[in-house]
């Protein structure tokens, strides 16, 4: 018997996916548990409506990351921190710094979306990058410079 999986389960696959299981575990535990429907021609046509329709917002979805992207590759970020000696600061830029001055721009990102090694704790400019998407990251330029 064909179903289509409603639900991840490691064993038979990702949800949306048509996969042949016994009647009885279908009968018996897939359909009760709301883990799978029936494929039937209706479900079926139904399933490949909905695929069409994701795929067009996820396409969207990705023209809107890859133009955020664009935006941030000339952004130029610029902090002021106490030096204590010879270039290096009292304290430290994080990554949660540059998130904040990122949103202060108006920037609506994720909190992970930043990826910063270490804190940067001396003065200079620096290319950090920022994850918009898996596959999808843009490099804003950090400067952090002495305060007067």
């Amino acid at each position: 018997m064909q179903v289509i999986l409603t639900e991840n389960m490691p064993s038979l696959g990702r949800i949306g996916d048509i996969v042949k299981v016994k009647p009885g575990y279908a009968r018996n535990y897939l359909f009760p548990k709301g883990l799978a429907l029936e494929a039937s021609g209706r479900n079926v046509r139904e399933l490949e409506h909905h695929k069409r329709i994701l795929a067009q917002k996820r396409e969207k979805y990705l023209l809107e990351m890859r133009s955020v992207a664009e935006k941030l590759n000339g952004v130029k970020l610029v902090f002021h921190r106490k030096v204590v000696e010879e270039d290096k600061l009292y304290g430290s830029v994080s990554a949660a710094d540059i998130l904040k001055a990122l949103e202060d721009k108006g920037f609506d990102l994720d909190r992970k979306a930043v990826t910063l090694d270490q804190p940067i704790k001396k003065l200079g400019e620096f290319p950090v990058a920022v994850r918009l998407e898996v596959g999808l990251s843009a490099t804003v330029k950090v400067c952090v410079e002495a305060e007067a």
